[in-house]
């Protein structure tokens, strides 16, 4: 978590909301990503997809069995959907968003019978470092604005 903390860090320096993934397994990180949906002018440039793209390109594979994503605040609704669609094992995600995350806060899309993959969630971790730092950016960007 604490690699996807300075992805995040790297993600707010370029004006990005700072969410920070990485994709590993046995050990071994196969993909990064950092927010960049204003950079790269992409709805779906979120730091989770970037890291499952990158995890993906690496091993020929879409499938990623066995591996972990772990990201720095609880994904929405795409970024579960394209887990599941990985078969990614796990996610382990530090802040909870209570407006739009999908793993349990505003909604569970983890847990929804229609899907043949099984997701597994720990959230929490390091959850106060990852709150703090989006906290620290919006609140930086409310303050340019009055």
């Amino acid at each position: 978590m604490h690699q996807a903390l300075e992805l995040a860090r790297r993600a707010a320096d370029n004006g990005e909301v700072p969410v920070g993934a990485l994709v590993v397994r046995g050990g071994e990180c196969l993909g990064r990503g950092g927010n960049q949906p204003i950079g790269l002018a992409d709805p779906t440039a979120h730091a989770e997809i970037l890291a499952l793209r990158e995890a993906a390109r690496r091993e020929g594979n879409y499938r990623l069995p066995g591996s972990t994503l772990y990201v720095t605040l609880e994904p929405c609704g795409m970024c579960i959907g394209a887990m599941i669609h990985a078969r990614v094992e796990r996610v382990v995600f530090g802040a909870h968003d209570p407006k739009t995350g999908a793993a349990g806060s505003a909604a569970d899309l983890v847990n929804l019978p229609m899907h043949n993959h099984r997701l597994q969630v720990t959230g929490g971790v390091l959850s106060q470092a990852c709150g703090d730092l989006l906290r620290d950016f919006f609140r930086s960007r409310r303050g340019r604005r009055l």
